[in-house]
């Protein structure tokens, strides 16, 4: 494998997490703990191989140029921006809400879950947007 396919894993590692997200809402809704449990473990080291491999792939590469033009340049980035704010905000806001599961703090586990799901889910899909707009569009 080389650096240049790192943009393509990156974006199979947000899908996956996306997966993941969406089946531990499910599993969640429908009161099956020990499934939800699994799915949101599986999104968390799908979002942290991500990590990994964003900060590798960066680190060889630098910035990658968005070249489009007109009326979608403004759309990507402004849904680049989003996502770079909500990234960094969702690192700390799921760490906290895996430790409250962790610890039993059901309570303050579900209180906070219902901002880290849906920011958790947006910033996963919007990775694997950029990546269709950056290097596919």
């Amino acid at each position: 494998m080389d650096v240049a396919d790192l943009p393509a894993v990156n974006a199979s590692l947000n899908s996956l997490a996306t997966v993941f997200l969406s089946l531990g809402y499910f599993h969640i809704r429908r009161g099956e703990t020990q499934r939800h449990k699994a799915c949101m473990l599986c999104a968390c080291v799908a979002s942290t191989a991500f990590l990994g491999s964003y900060l590798v792939y960066h680190w060889q590469v630098g910035s990658v140029a968005y070249t489009g033009q007109g009326w979608i340049r403004p759309v990507y980035f402004s849904i680049l921006v989003s996502h770079i704010v909500l990234a960094i905000v969702i690192v700390p806001l799921a760490s906290l809400t895996l430790f409250r599961a962790w610890r039993g703090a059901f309570d303050r586990h579900r209180r906070i879950a219902r901002w880290t799901w849906p920011l958790w889910m947006y910033v996963s899909v919007t990775g694997i947007v950029i990546y269709w707009m950056l290097y596919h569009g």
